[in-house]
């Protein structure tokens, strides 16, 4: 029985999702200079500024990096879907929030694990017999 396409599209949408929500964060809360000098740390701070502190520690000391490389190799250790989606969400926050390296190792992990286990077969079953048998030739 064939998957259907909304379950097959459905980890590919909530990636998008991911992804301009990540796009969002940053280039609407994190590079406005504007947003930046309400943060200053004067008295009359509004409340989301401890929220923006926290995402700008998060890249500093290459936290999201981190968390996508344990996501990668999550994804890597244990075949389920939802770990190689959470492989490449990690991995594209991460490489929106400027850690490029290990966010593009994880997007790259976390894609490949999805679409290998989107397609059904692995790579010793790629012929369709699960049996292993060597096949001569005609």
């Amino acid at each position: 029985m064939k998957p259907s396409l909304l379950r097959l599209s459905l980890p590919w949408l909530l990636l998008a999702v991911v992804g301009l929500l990540a796009v969002a964060l940053r280039y609407g809360l994190i590079e406005p200079s504007d947003m930046a000098h309400l943060c200053d740390g004067a008295a009359t701070n509004p409340a989301w500024c401890q929220w923006r502190q926290a995402a700008v520690m998060g890249f500093l000391n290459y936290g999201y990096g981190w968390a996508a490389l344990v996501a990668a190799l999550l994804a890597l250790a244990w075949k389920h879907p939802f770990t190689a989606w959470l492989a490449a969400a990690a991995g594209l926050f991460a490489l929106q929030m400027y850690c490029y390296e290990a966010g593009a190792f994880a997007v790259l992990v976390g894609c490949l694990r999805l679409l290998r286990q989107q397609a059904g077969t692995s790579p010793a079953d790629e012929d369709g017999q699960g049996d292993r048998d060597v096949q001569t030739q005609p």
